[in-house]
């Protein structure tokens, strides 16, 4: 693997956390090898590695950017990786009340609501 990919992988796990970015290398397939080194160098190596701006700032770029363009799906896997960028409940909040105002109240509403799910489940994870 390339040294992008490498520095993807570390990221990734920084980020994700060992528990996911396992999940997901188990679920790999010969299939989605080609897409799955594609996010992994080009969001993970490059985007995500950057030094350019922080990890808590990027959380919340991903955050919104989500929400605004309606890809939920990946919301709550963002959500917990706030615990490992730094972006607070607060700064989330911020993030989300931007796509409300640039985007749309609905889509917002509906990534708080995800948030809000996230985090209950986080908390009674730490229990």
């Amino acid at each position: 693997m390339s040294d992008r990919f490498d520095q993807g992988m570390k990221t990734r796990r920084e980020v994700l956390g060992d528990a996911h970015v396992d999940r997901a290398e188990a679920a790999k397939t010969d299939f989605d090898l080609p897409f799955q080194t594609l996010i992994t160098e080009g969001a993970w190596g490059t985007v995500w590695s950057s030094d350019g701006i922080s990890r808590r700032e990027r959380s919340m770029l991903t955050l919104a950017l989500l929400a605004a363009t309606g890809n939920f799906e990946e919301i709550p896997m963002h959500i917990r990786a706030t615990a490992r960028t730094g972006a607070s409940k607060q700064d989330v909040m911020e993030a989300f009340q931007h796509v409300a105002i640039y985007a749309g109240v609905p889509k917002a509403n509906h990534a708080i609501k995800l948030a809000k799910q996230t985090y209950a489940e986080m908390e009674r994870s730490d229990d």
